[in-house]
């Protein structure tokens, strides 16, 4: 597991926020704090709640709900679905789901993401 700290700017229906994401390439899913996620949109409840693990397995929590957000990094537009995690530590985590989504590589030399220009244009 590794990890890279990057500001990106979220957006949803309700306003736009800049925060602090860790793009983990560790972590199942993208999660974010529920407060900053109600700020942006509002929440989607789950039917079945998820019960999700931290990195050391060894604490568990139960996530309820999700919201769909855009993101930019580098003025580049992304979209993905974000879960609340309650007591999340980090504003928000960039997980493998959508690392593979967008074809983001990690450079942990560099500490850079490095976003793949094929997948900055939207196709149907």
């Amino acid at each position: 597991m590794s990890i890279i700290e990057r500001n990106i700017r979220l957006e949803g229906p309700m306003g736009e926020k800049e925060v602090t994401a860790l793009f983990d390439s560790g972590a199942s899913f993208s999660c974010i704090r529920p407060e900053i996620a109600k700020m942006l949109e509002q929440p989607i409840p789950l039917r079945t709640p998820w019960q999700i693990s931290t990195a050391d397995e060894k604490t568990f929590m139960q996530v309820k709900e999700k919201v769909s957000l855009e993101f930019y990094i580098d003025d580049v537009r992304f979209s993905t679905e974000f879960y609340l995690v309650p007591g999340l530590t980090e504003e928000v985590i960039i997980g493998a789901s959508t690392l593979q989504q967008w074809r983001f590589k990690l450079d942990f030399e560099k500490e850079e993401v490095i976003i793949d220009p094929r997948v900055t244009r939207m196709r149907i």
